[in-house]
């Protein structure tokens, strides 16, 4: 019996938010306003905003010794997570991110870094670590750990989510064994060499057999194709502070939709109304919300659509 809802195998990060009234011009200079250090990461937020939403979770990675592991690990213990199988490398710089953020427009530019002593490595995935969740979330960065895991979870019919933005060497390897694919909007487009994200899409999923094939796209919502059809959900409209992790939870509250078992319409829904709450707040987590929130937003908040979207699903084009 499942012990666990969800686990998830992938990155955690922590974050210097800086602040700026506005984005210097290229070679320029601008004061910043603030700096706050603040907890982040793909997977790792994921899972913090599944906990949110009442999911009993298990966070399996790697974190340094230092004072921003430190920082992490707090976070993670304060929501509840399972953390006995993160592993917690000695004299190890935890991964990074410096964060700069337009207060003008609450968009951000991120540098980051991951030194290779976070490597977290396959054979730390083991059947025991993977067979004890109802679904298996990850990323694609320590590509051979991830594809262990999906490769374990499938054959012991659990489903597996992965969060993607950029093509990692042997991915390939871990596509065959996902069931919900949710990648950035470039992705599917870097991946098939196919310009048209419709095509791009079906391209994806049919090569490697994925029931639900995704991408998010930003301001605009998000697009995912199941049962040979395109679904469509556009974005909602709010004060937005900071698109920080806005990403991460849309997955965190993905994975939540899937195990409830809803359909794709109301999955992109709640998760479009999650990551749209986060950007209400400073930081990867600092808006993550409940769901009567997130019912509330959908309730009354305005919609921001792609008209070309809407109207290509509207018109099954491309079937």
């Amino acid at each position: 019996m499942s012990q666990f809802d969800v686990v998830g195998v992938g990155l955690n990060a922590t974050d210097t938010l800086i602040l700026l009234s506005h984005f210097p011009a290229y070679a320029g200079k601008v004061a910043f306003d603030e700096e706050i250090l603040s907890p982040g990461g793909q997977v790792a937020s994921a899972m913090v905003t599944c906990a949110k939403l009442g999911l009993s979770v298990k966070y399996i990675g790697t974190v340094g010794d230092d004072v921003r592991g430190q920082v992490q690990m707090e976070s993670l213990r304060g929501s509840g997570i399972n953390l006995d199988d993160v592993e917690v490398r000695a004299n190890c710089a935890n991964q990074t991110a410096y964060i700069l953020i337009d207060r003008s427009t609450g968009e951000r530019t991120v540098l980051w870094r991951r030194d290779d002593c976070l490597r977290l490595l396959p054979e730390a995935i083991t059947p025991e670590k993977i067979c004890c969740a109802k679904l298996l979330h990850i990323d694609g960065h320590d590509t051979l750990a991830v594809a262990r895991g999906a490769e374990i979870a499938r054959q012991h019919g659990i489903p597996v989510t992965v969060d993607v933005d950029t093509i990692y060497h042997g991915f390939d390897q871990v596509l065959p064994n996902v069931t919900h694919l949710v990648a950035s909007s470039e992705f599917p487009l870097q991946w098939t060499n196919e310009r048209d994200p419709f095509k791009a899409l079906e391209t994806i999923q049919n090569e490697y057999r994925i029931p639900v094939a995704a991408m998010t796209l930003g301001a605009h919502g998000a697009l995912a194709r199941v049962d040979g059809k395109f679904v469509y959900s556009p974005a909602f409209v709010v004060n937005c502070v900071d698109t920080t992790g806005a990403g991460d939870v849309f997955h965190g509250a993905f994975c939540y939709a899937v195990l409830q078992g809803l359909p794709m319409r109301e999955t992109l829904e709640l998760s479009n109304a999650m990551a749209a709450l986060n950007c209400t707040a400073l930081g990867a987590r600092g808006g993550i919300s409940t769901i009567d929130e997130a019912k509330n937003l959908m309730q009354r908040a305005e919609r921001r659509s792609h008209r070309d979207f809407e109207q290509r699903v509207q018109t099954r084009a491309p079937a």
